[in-house]
This record gives structure tokens, C-alpha cells and sequence, in this order.
């Protein structure tokens, strides 16, 4: 069994590689999948509630958001309760797939959060900053919460230190696939 994790700053298109390299070689674990998943529930949104003293029950990502655009605390406190439950439920996807050949692993914050032990080989998808944020914004983001998110994450130059690969993503779709795919025959 090999494990390839894949990360890389926010907007950088670490999901699109993820589904490309993981395309019918194997499974494929989103630590943003189980995050979303996390919301949807009641659990986990009544003790976002609790933690944070919101009283409504709905739009809790929204009035969370702004919670941490009027306090930056707020981030820690959140990834405080989310990070172990992500890490709870990779460990549970590892051991369900551990006679797969390849596992693949979409981490945003591998480097940050220092798992990098867990990977045998570690892809970083890379990308200006002003791509980033342009596909961010595209996608619904506002430029508070990418330079809020943007700056909990590690500068590119130290974090490539940790990575076997290195793929720019600045171009189009097609290139990124041939880029990733000529890598991934190596690790076949």
C-alpha cells in the first residue's frame, strides 16, 4: 500500500489533482469532504453552537465566517474542534482501504498540521497567489476570508521542503493532468 497525500495553498487545485491522480487507481480521501460532512450534522453543528455562542440554528457557516472576519481567535478555536475529527476519520478511511495498492489523501494543511510521516509520497500543487484568488472569488469567496485562510497556511518555499512533487498549476486542465499522471506512472 502506498499513500499519496496532495496539498498545497488554498484555490491551488488540489481537489482537481486529487480526482486526477486518484481516477480509477484508487481511493480517495478529502479531509474538505469530511469537513462538509461535519456540518451537515446536528452533532457537530449544536457543538459549533455551544463553542462559539450562536443562538440560531441555521446559516451556522455563515455567522461562524463572520465570527472569524471579526476575530481571527476564532480560527483556532474552530480548527481546534474540526482537526481531530478529521484526522479520526482518516485513520478510519486507512484502515478500510489498507489492502489497496494506492490511497490518495487531499490534506490542505499536511504540512501545517505535521503529517507528513503518514504519506510515502506527497504531491504540492502550486499556484500564484493572484491565480488563487482570482478561482477563490470565482467560486463565491470574498477577499477578507482568502487573506484570513491564506495566511494560516505555511509560505509556498516552506512547504515544498516537505514535498516529492512540485506541480505548477497555472495553466489549463489538460496540462495539469499530463504533469500529474507523468509523475504518478513513476509511482505505479
Amino acid at each position: 500500500m502506498k499513500k499519496i497525500g496532495i496539498t498545497g495553498s488554498i484555490s491551488s487545485g488540489k481537489t482537481t489533482a486529487s480526482k486526477i491522480l486518484s481516477a480509477g487507481r484508487g481511493p480517495l480521501f478529502s479531509a474538505d469532504e469530511v469537513v462538509k460532512n461535519l456540518y451537515k450534522k446536528d452533532s457537530f453543528k449544536n457543538l459549533i453552537r455551544k463553542k462559539f455562542s450562536i443562538k440560531e440554528k441555521f446559516n451556522i457557516k455563515t455567522i461562524l465566517k463572520n465570527k472569524i472576519l471579526a476575530d481571527k481567535v476564532n480560527i483556532n478555536k474552530l480548527e481546534k474542534l474540526i482537526h481531530p475529527l478529521v484526522r479520526k476519520e482518516m485513520k478510519s478511511f486507512s484502515k478500510k482501504h489498507k489492502k489497496k495498492s494506492l490511497i490518495f489523501y487531499e490534506i490542505p494543511l499536511l504540512i501545517e498540521g505535521n503529517l507528513m510521516k503518514y504519506f510515502d509520497v506527497i504531491y504540492f500543487i502550486q499556484a500564484k497567489k493572484k491565480i488563487r484568488f482570482r478561482r477563490f472569488i470565482s467560486k463565491g469567496g470574498k477577499r477578507d476570508f482568502f487573506e484570513i485562510l491564506n495566511k494560516k497556511q505555511l509560505i509556498d518555499k516552506k512547504k515544498v521542503k516537505y514535498c516529492d512533487h512540485i506541480i505548477k498549476n497555472e495553466k489549463n486542465i489538460k496540462i495539469l493532468k499530463k504533469k500529474l499522471l507523468d509523475i504518478l506512472n513513476t509511482h505505479e
